[in-house]
């Protein structure tokens, strides 16, 4: 199948006509609206800094359901010792770009470019991005952010500064997330660690039909410390 070109027009094509590996098209721009339209369909851009924009769509997909969200014992203890506090989007700008500044295994560079990090900003202020940040005596040492519409969140990065502060971030996002009723988190790619965490590989259009569902419902916009 060809890769689809985007022009000025906020629109994607299906889903179903994406390449194998999940590439749909290439081009168009980091705009809010882009985003979230993206977002909405399951769609996400993901590429490395000096290339075209490529959207992505994978199959299949992992979902990480709330409600079954593995804590494991010593998750749990952690959480119970109130070593490390737990924040919503106080500092997201900081949080993204920890998630940037991180090497990961098998990349040679970051995917989160200046550009990726100008446009979350931008949903952030817009009231789509959210972070979660975990704090040790008043410093930033771990978090992640993500997207929200509707009943779905799109987890994007973390990091981790100490032993487990992402997963501290995660454990307080679910927990959230489940009070709020949301029906899913994307989490896109299958690995190891998210499996031993409760998420599972499902087929793109049980997934699509699921976020159809998920993002009709209202969304939860603007920054989430306020609804504490």
């Amino acid at each position: 199948m060809a890769i689809f070109r985007l022009n000025k027009e906020l629109e994607f094509p299906d889903p179903s006509y994406a390449e194998e590996e999940g590439i749909l098209a290439y081009g168009g721009d980091l705009s809010v609206d882009r985003l979230v339209l993206a977002y909405a369909n399951g769609i996400f851009p993901w590429y490395k800094e000096g290339s075209p924009i490529l959207w992505w769509t994978p199959d299949p997909r992992m979902v990480l359901f709330p409600d079954r969200f593995i804590v494991s014992k010593s998750l749990k203890q952690l959480v119970r010792s109130s070593k490390y506090s737990c924040t919503f989007d106080k500092e997201f700008d900081k949080v993204i770009r920890k998630c940037a500044e991180i090497p990961r295994k098998g990349q040679e560079s970051t995917w989160i470019t200046r550009k990726m990090l100008k446009a979350y900003s931008s949903l952030h202020q817009a009231g789509f991005a959210h972070s979660v940040e975990t704090w040790f005596e008043n410093k930033l040492v771990g978090g992640l952010y993500g997207v929200s519409i509707g009943k779905a969140f799109y987890g994007e990065s973390m990091f981790h500064d100490m032993r487990d502060t992402s997963k501290f971030a995660l454990y307080h996002l679910v927990d959230l997330l489940k009070k709020w009723n949301f029906e899913l988190i994307d989490v896109q790619q299958d690995t190891e660690h998210l499996r031993s965490l409760g998420a599972i590989s499902i087929p793109r259009n049980e997934f699509l039909d699921k976020l159809e569902a998920a993002v009709s419902k209202p969304t939860r916009k603007g920054n989430w410390n306020n609804y504490f």
